[in-house]
């Protein structure tokens, strides 16, 4: 039975992604920062449903407590063979010439080294140079990598840029090492992140603009980073899944 880590799994895509995955046989780690219970209700949802989760804290922006949830995970059920990194943080909408140091930091430190840190680990346990057995990872990323988010928050547009930057680098860095890296770009879910931003109804604002003429669902976004870690995906690394409606 393959471990599987995913991060921010509390609400929204990870949310979704956890039971998902959990249906189809994994054992599911549900990383939170701060609301325990919600995290804790997706686990009892799983297990409830005959499937095995488990919920850790961890911020993944800090370095030690990303360490301490590997050891941990390693010491109760083994080596996590899927990663989803999919913990993020955006702040009110502003323009570039309003942002400050110290909300760019903010965002990038849990956006991008976050990343980084349980890449990091994840390779650890997963490289054949290491003894591991392979693995997939996938990056949650953002259509705003690709469009910008002016007048909204560049800043967490660029933190997806360089989340995309991460999945390409290290898809041809591990793939030799049987470690598979991909990417999804979701835009316009509903999801509790825009109320963040300052506008929960962001999603049916723009709706009209979307080719589709909608918003997406979690549960859709969850799909392609099931069908991305799956053997069904094999053959693909490097390699990314737009899901914003045509966007």
């Amino acid at each position: 039975m393959k471990i599987v880590l995913i991060t921010g799994a509390s609400r929204g895509i990870g949310k979704a992604t956890a039971q998902l995955l959990a249906q189809q046989g994994m054992r599911v780690v549900v990383n939170y920062l701060r609301d325990k219970q919600a995290a804790q209700a997706v686990v009892d949802t799983i297990n409830i449903a005959g499937g095995t989760a488990m919920a850790w804290q961890a911020d993944v922006s800090d370095e030690r407590q990303v360490v301490d949830m590997f050891t941990a995970i390693d010491d109760a059920w083994g080596p996590v063979a899927v990663l989803v990194n999919n913990a993020g943080i955006l702040s009110t909408q502003c323009r570039v010439e309003d942002l400050t140091a110290e909300r760019i930091n903010r965002v990038l430190t849990t956006n991008v080294t976050g990343y980084f840190l349980c890449c990091r680990e994840a390779v650890k346990r997963m490289s054949h140079q290491h003894g591991g057995a392979g693995g997939a990872i996938v990056n949650v990323s953002s259509a705003a990598s690709r469009l910008g988010a002016p007048g909204e928050y560049v800043d967490y547009a660029a933190s997806k840029g360089a989340v995309d930057s991460l999945t390409i680098g290290l898809s041809l860095e591990v793939a030799a090492q049987g470690i598979r890296v991909n990417g999804v770009r979701p835009g316009f879910i509903y999801t509790d992140m825009h109320a963040s931003g300052g506008e929960p109804g962001r999603v049916d604002r723009v709706a009209s603009a979307i080719p589709m003429r909608r918003g997406g669902r979690p549960e859709e976004v969850a799909q392609a980073i099931a069908w991305l870690v799956s053997d069904s995906a094999s053959y693909v690394t490097g390699s990314f899944v737009d899901l914003a409606g045509g966007k």
